[in-house]
This record gives C-alpha cells, sequence and structure tokens, in this order.
C-alpha cells in the first residue's frame, strides 16, 4: 500500500517528547503520557527521531497511533544500524526488519529518513544497491552530512529512484537547495550550534521561500525543527506555519 502523500505542508518538530518543554511549550506539570497529544493539537506532523537509537516497539508505535487524529502524519528516522554501521551495505535483512515494524502505523506513516554519517564520504555504487533494495511505495529521503555527496551524480541517482534529497541547516552549514524525488524535506537543527538558538522571523520567511517552490512544484513538503534547547522547535514550528498560512 502507498505510504505517498499528496501535496501539502507538513510543518512539526523532530520528537516530542521533550521534558524541558515543559513552560516554554507544554504546560509545566503536564504527564509525559499526554505530550503526543497535547503536541498533535497544534501539529498535524512528527519525526519519530529515538527509532534512529532503538527499533520502537510495534505496541508503541501503535499506541501513537492511535493518541493522534485522523490524517496525522509520522516521518520516521531510519536505525542507525543502517546508515552507521551498516553504512547501507547489506540492507535486505535490516530493511525488512525495519520497515516491517513501522507499516504498523498505516496510513499515518509518512517520509522515511536516512541520515548519513559526516565521516563517511560519498559512494554512488553503494546508495545505488541501497536504493535498488528499498520496498516499493514508501517515500524515503536522504541527509547527507558528508559534503562530498553533494553532487548532481547523486541528484540524478536519487531522482531517478523517487528518492527524497534532504536539505538541511546544521550547526551554522547549510546544505544545497536542491530537489530530487517525489517531496521536498527540509530539517532544520538550528541558526548555530547544534540544537540550539531560535530562528528570526526573517530567516524563517527565507526558508518560508524553500517551501513554497517545492508546494507550487506539486511536491508535498514536509519540514522538521530540531533545535529543541529551551523549546524553540515548536515556537519556530508554529511561527512558521504561520508564515505560510498568511500567503
Amino acid at each position: 500500500m502507498s505510504r505517498r502523500k499528496k501535496a501539502s505542508y507538513r510543518i512539526g518538530t523532530s520528537g516530542w517528547h521533550y521534558t524541558h518543554w515543559r513552560g516554554p511549550f507544554y504546560s509545566a506539570g503536564m504527564n509525559s503520557r499526554d505530550m503526543l497529544a497535547f503536541y498533535a493539537r497544534h501539529f498535524d506532523t512528527v519525526e519519530i527521531n529515538n527509532s534512529f537509537y532503538r527499533l520502537p516497539e510495534e505496541s508503541t508505535l501503535k499506541n501513537w497511533a492511535a493518541t493522534v487524529p485522523a490524517g496525522f502524519t509520522f516521518a520516521v528516522k531510519a536505525s542507525r544500524y543502517i546508515t552507521h554501521i551498516k553504512k547501507l551495505k547489506d540492507p535486505q535483512e535490516p530493511l525488512k526488519t525495519f520497515f516491517g515494524r513501522i507499516e504498523v502505523l498505516g496510513e499515518k506513516l509518512g517520509p522515511v529518513l536516512f541520515q548519513l554519517p559526516p565521516g563517511w564520504k560519498v559512494n554512488a555504487e553503494r546508495l545505488e544497491q541501497f536504493l535498488d533494495a528499498l520496498p516499493e511505495g514508501f517515500t524515503c529521503a536522504f541527509e547527507f552530512r558528508n559534503p562530498t555527496w553533494f553532487d548532481d551524480a547523486i541528484l540524478s541517482l536519487l531522482d531517478s529512484h523517487d528518492a527524497v534529497f534532504c536539505v538541511y541547516e546544521f550547526a551554522g552549514v547549510v546544505s544545497p537547495k536542491r530537489t530530487a524525488g517525489q517531496a521536498g524535506y527540509l530539517r532544520l537543527h538550528g541558526p548555530g550550534d547544534k540544537y540550539e538558538g531560535s530562528y528570526t522571523a526573517r530567516r524563517l520567511e527565507q526558508w518560508a521561500g524553500l517551501l513554497r517552490s517545492w508546494h507550487e512544484g506539486g511536491k508535498p513538503v514536509y519540514c522538521y525543527f530540531d533545535n529543541d534547547q529551551n523549546g524553540y522547535a515548536p515556537r519556530n514550528a508554529l511561527a512558521l506555519k504561520e508564515v505560510i498560512d498568511a500567503n
């Protein structure tokens, strides 16, 4: 069954279970169990980030899916075993395990993000083999942390497999604002140090321009803020939603 979404804007945060968001976003006394339901009253998407470290249990995923309303979308970050330990090598069994688990999210499953390690330089052959092994019917995005991957041949390879190039800002580095595949995917890790700082209104407007260009091209748009310090991520995400909605 296809998990591809029609053209739309999906803006949210990378994760939601942050105790230091009590006060800036959640109420001071909010129970952790109530955070996702509260989050889903303000956003229609979230990026599951802890799946990078450990694959959530099936019962946990089912509970998350039952907590949010219809139309909500979970993006899921792929296991570091696939991206950082195996470096996309011999992917068949790890992919079978990973996708077999996250499929329980059903129609609420959105894109899957593969974040590659910063120390791993471009390997087009390995990437092509991995792309060939991906199951059909899913939106898969790739965040390349090493600049050697920022190459036209890699973009063409992604595009030929309908895979998405993830644009990002991380620790002062902005990736090329390129497009590949069936969607637009933006990750904003903070305007300054890693996961820190708040985006200004001017900077949000600039990023909104990129999102609009993707949307006008008929692509569904996904954007996730990862600057969790001081609850900046949800506040910046809400502000960006307002910018998009105003136009």
